[in-house]
């Protein structure tokens, strides 16, 4: 156990304890006397109000039962902190009421020294989806779809729901049981087995129009629902070798869908296995795409002919596209 996670459950430990020893200390955490004092010491020094009891059964008490002191962050945790929550800019996360809020109170915590190095380091990071020349243009784009964060309500109670969707001509309702909720392309997906078909169901989140929760007597399990998904897959028709560099490029993006098992230790080859449906043009002229995008550090074992035709199309208009300029 590292010394900063030890200290924090000795400091849990002790808050609850009307009285300790430091032999309590020792014997709870197996750790040596001079360890045990020296965590004492730098607890006290953090602001725990700790008092100690001189004679033979002293010990400590922590004065008038009081609370734990405020979290502290160290400077690098208060960067890492401001980072991350940059990097989150356009990325349409529920809960979100006001960016700049959270910002001035996070700097509203902070010394001067420790305001002057986040102003600097958002003057100087830029994140994906943002323009360089204003890093502020898509703050519009922050917020998320209004439906999102009612969805995750009721997810913290039960993942079985009744949806209602808004389809091109007509709106339909069924019921679900939720998987995942999961953000690609920059569009929130919901995941999920519907209970009327017995199927997997892949919805937007832009085009629900209703969620409530889905009130029966008889629930499906979800080892039960993953037991007849299971039996549902359909064979993998797509298997691909992938050297470094298309590893470093799966990395950076790929289908939420699609996993890697490595081949070696070393991770420098992987083989990928999966099921494309070449019925469907959207998910075949996605996935031929995304082939493109992992380059040509790829060894094919076995693939659709209609991917392999996508490709070969594909290719050719990019070799005949500059004699189309002309």
């Amino acid at each position: 156990m590292k010394k900063v996670e030890r200290i924090n459950i000795i400091m849990r430990y002790i808050n609850n304890r009307s009285h300790f020893t430091i032999s309590e200390i020792m014997r709870e955490f197996n750790i040596s006397r001079s360890t045990a004092i020296r965590d004492i010491r730098e607890i006290e020094a953090m602001g725990m109000p700790l008092v100690a009891e001189v004679g033979r059964d002293g010990g400590y008490f922590v004065m008038n039962n009081s609370v734990l002191p405020t979290v502290r962050f160290t400077d690098d945790e208060i960067k890492a902190l401001f980072i991350a929550f940059m990097a989150t800019r356009n990325q349409q996360l529920p809960y979100l009421k006001s960016r700049q809020s959270l910002a001035e109170k996070l700097l509203g915590l902070l010394s001067e020294n420790q305001q002057e190095d986040l102003v600097l380091l958002n003057q100087i990071l830029l994140f994906e989806g943002t323009n360089p020349h204003n890093p502020d243009l898509l703050d519009l784009s922050d917020l998320p779809h209004p439906m999102l964060e009612n969805l995750i309500q009721i997810l913290l109670l039960d993942n079985h729901l009744w949806i209602t969707i808004r389809e091109e001509k007509e709106t339909k309702s069924c019921p679900i049981y939720l998987l995942q909720l999961y953000r690609e392309k920059s569009v929130w997906l919901i995941e999920g087995f519907d209970l009327n078909d017995e199927k997997r169901k892949i919805v937007p989140i832009d085009n629900l129009t209703n969620v409530q929760p889905y009130r029966t007597k008889t629930k499906l399990s979800k080892k039960k629902i993953l037991e007849k998904l299971n039996k549902q897959e359909k064979e993998m028709n797509l298997v691909i070798e992938l050297g470094p560099k298309a590893i470093a490029q799966f990395k950076k993006y790929h289908p939420f869908k699609i996993s890697l098992s490595y081949m070696n230790p070393y991770q420098t080859t992987a083989i990928l296995n999966t099921y494309i449906n070449v019925h469907n043009p959207e998910e075949l002229s996605e996935i031929t795409n995304w082939l493109l995008f992992l380059g040509m550090d790829i060894r094919v074992r076995e693939m659709p002919d209609e991917v392999l035709k996508g490709l070969q199309e594909r290719l050719t208009s990019i070799n005949t596209a500059p004699h189309n300029l002309k």
